[in-house]
């Protein structure tokens, strides 16, 4: 009898604890359900990877294990390329990617992971949460059989390695260089020759010399790949995205299939990752950085004729895709709204009082 009292009671307070969260129980009778979760990340970025993972156990945890999905690194089930196209047509439930990857599909999902010169993770979040950018994003997946939840962030990204010194705009004419999405069709623009390559690939082709230069994120990540090794000049900014939001691509089917409760322990999940990666990556990359610089990294910044060339061709471009992609016209203008309104209100607060700080600071501590 009190055995049985115990256990009512325990299912009871597990039953609240749900409710206070704001997840509806699991009730009982509730089928089991497997994905999985094709990703662009070796398992060597433990952070990229470790997320994914991350996101997929809190699925299980939040359902008492009746849905399990399981992340597998980059390649394994589909190639680099093919994450989308996986989702879209049912091989795979759903993936972990940066959406940019796939502009060749549809040039528009470029907004749902972020454009050159474009908004910072907290302005991108917004625009996604608050501003209208769900709603729009969600419209344009749905034409490819897929529903998106934003999973994470890393920030602000750096400019990349190179094996020899840009010291002006000219230095970039037919420079080979592994960057992916909006950035290359910039930078193509720009006389570079911009190169797909999967993280996995990128030391290997730097060291043969297959390319001269390589972006992926930022400090952190950067000397897991090693690629200070093969590349010593190491540039900032990474201008080709403000911030860069990672996004799991869900097939409309499976997602529709779900019974609510799962439903709400996915979102739930995608929104502790969108926290907790943003949040490591502010925290790993600045030792990293130090590292790098110690071991014989030489940092800088791009040129201003660079950064001016970039900032043009970007406006010109977004023009263009507009003119060629009905989903683009359709988001661009409203992003670029939101855009001027956060820039207008970050100059006035944010803006005035980290540079302030930052100088401040930079002084009282020599």
């Amino acid at each position: 009898m009190q055995r049985r009292r115990f256990l009512t009671q325990a299912a009871a307070a597990a039953g609240a604890g749900l409710a206070a969260a704001g997840l509806p129980a699991v009730a009982q009778g509730t089928p089991s359900v497997r994905w999985r979760m094709s990703t662009g990340w070796p398992k060597s970025l433990d952070e990229m990877y470790g997320s994914a993972d991350a996101l997929c156990k809190r699925v299980s945890e939040l359902t008492e294990g009746k849905f399990e999905i399981r992340a597998f690194p980059g390649g394994e089930l589909v190639p680099y390329a093919q994450n989308m196209e996986a989702v879209s047509n049912g091989t795979i439930e759903c993936n972990h990617v940066l959406a940019t990857a796939h502009i060749g599909t549809n040039t528009a999902v470029a907004f749902d992971t972020g454009l050159s010169f474009g908004m910072n993770a907290r302005q991108h979040n917004a625009w996604v949460q608050r501003g209208g950018g769900l709603e729009l994003l969600r419209e344009m997946y749905k034409k490819h059989g897929i529903v998106n939840f934003v999973c994470g962030n890393v920030g602000v990204q750096m400019g990349g390695w190179f094996r020899k010194e840009i010291k002006s705009l000219a230095d970039l004419q037919g420079l080979k260089m592994r960057v992916g999405g909006i950035g290359g069709m910039v930078l193509t623009k720009l006389g570079a020759i911009p190169q797909q390559i999967p993280p996995g690939d990128i030391y290997p082709s730097l060291e043969k010399g297959t390319i001269d230069a390589a972006e992926w994120i930022g400090p952190y990540d950067d000397e897991k790949l090693g690629l200070n090794k093969v590349a010593p000049f190491y540039y900032s900014p990474g201008w080709w995205e403000g911030s860069a939001s990672i996004t799991t691509m869900v097939n409309e089917k499976a997602w529709n299939d779900l019974p609510a409760p799962f439903k709400a322990a996915f979102e739930t999940a995608c929104n502790e990752q969108t926290l907790r990666m943003n949040a490591a990556y502010d925290a790993l990359n600045p030792p990293a950085l130090r590292r790098l610089v110690a071991a014989g990294a030489k940092l800088n910044f791009f040129p201003k004729d660079v950064m001016d060339a970039a900032y043009k061709t970007s406006q010109e471009l977004w023009v263009e895709l507009a003119d060629k992609n009905p989903d683009f016209a359709k988001i661009y203008p409203e992003w670029r709204k939101f855009q001027e309104g956060q820039v207008a209100w970050f100059r006035v607060a944010e803006s005035a009082l980290d540079n302030f700080t930052f100088n401040a600071v930079s002084r009282s501590s020599k």
